[in-house]
């Protein structure tokens, strides 16, 4: 069968991230991708200009008429915006029975803010206990758990077990957004897994939140175990960050290279 991954995120109209960013990661990687439309933003490899959050019906209908159709082998949520609609979101998927992989997308890579404040109590009692894995970075961690940011992989691995207590079956804490010329994530679940990579040196990084979160949701579609499916979507991300500057894509934080193994130079 189609191997089929389905994302519920926000449109981002740079391409670069959201819904865009999901559906190339999917292709690249060989699943077929539907999706859901939580919400549409104006917005560039600058800054988030304007957003506009779909109804919860019409989020709500769009899962079920791809449910209904469809061979959905895992799910990727990423930007819902506000609780109306994370709570759309969690009925939509409630009873569904399939991997769900949840990036808790609060803040753009040009510092734009994509999470209201007050929805961050909705995302942790309607969709923490219905992820399969978890994909915060550090700062998300910390909002979520209303704590400071981890500063080392001690208290990486504390907040990792914290964020499982509320549900998830699996928590990959992001080191992104650490110092160092190493970039660790970690992991934590019914196993324990680092994973290790030099950190890439270059502002085209718009998407890497999205696009990791993303490549998980395929290897699950495609009948991975969940560290097998995190190995392979870290491998795949680091290539595409590594590609990202054959792109000329914009004056700010550009995107990843989706299809570094398929295209590349002269673009």
């Amino acid at each position: 069968m189609t191997a089929i991954a389905l994302t519920i995120a926000g449109s981002d109209s740079g391409g670069g991230a959201g819904i865009q960013a999901d559906l190339k990661a999917f292709s690249a990687l060989g699943a077929y991708g539907a999706s859901v439309l939580t919400a549409v933003t104006a917005q560039n490899t600058r800054a988030v200009t304007a957003v506009q959050a779909l109804s919860p019906a019409i989020v709500g209908a769009q899962i079920a008429a791809v449910f209904d159709d469809l061979a959905v082998g895992a799910v990727k949520i990423g930007m819902l915006g506000d609780p109306q609609v994370i709570r759309a979101v969690a009925e939509g998927l409630r009873g569904c029975g399939l991997p769900v992989v949840l990036d808790p997308v609060m803040v753009a890579k040009s510092g734009d803010r994509l999470l209201a404040a007050e929805a961050i109590a909705a995302l942790r009692a309607e969709l923490l206990p219905l992820a399969t894995v978890l994909t915060p970075n550090l700062p998300e961690a910390a909002e979520i758990l209303g704590a400071s940011p981890a500063a080392d992989l001690e208290a990486r691995e504390a907040q990792g077990a914290a964020l499982l207590a509320l549900g998830p079956e699996w928590v990959l804490m992001k080191g992104g957004h650490d110092s160092g010329a190493i970039c660790t994530d970690l992991l934590v679940g019914p196993q324990r897994h680092a994973l290790v990579a030099p950190r890439i040196e270059t502002r085209n990084t718009h998407g890497t939140g999205c696009t990791l979160s993303a490549a998980i949701a395929a290897g699950l579609a495609q009948g991975m175990e969940v560290p097998q499916a995190v190995t392979r979507a870290h491998s795949y991300l680091q290539g595409a960050i590594a590609a990202a500057d054959r792109l000329r894509v914009g004056s700010g934080h550009g995107p990843v290279h989706h299809f570094h193994a398929l295209w590349g130079a002269g673009v």
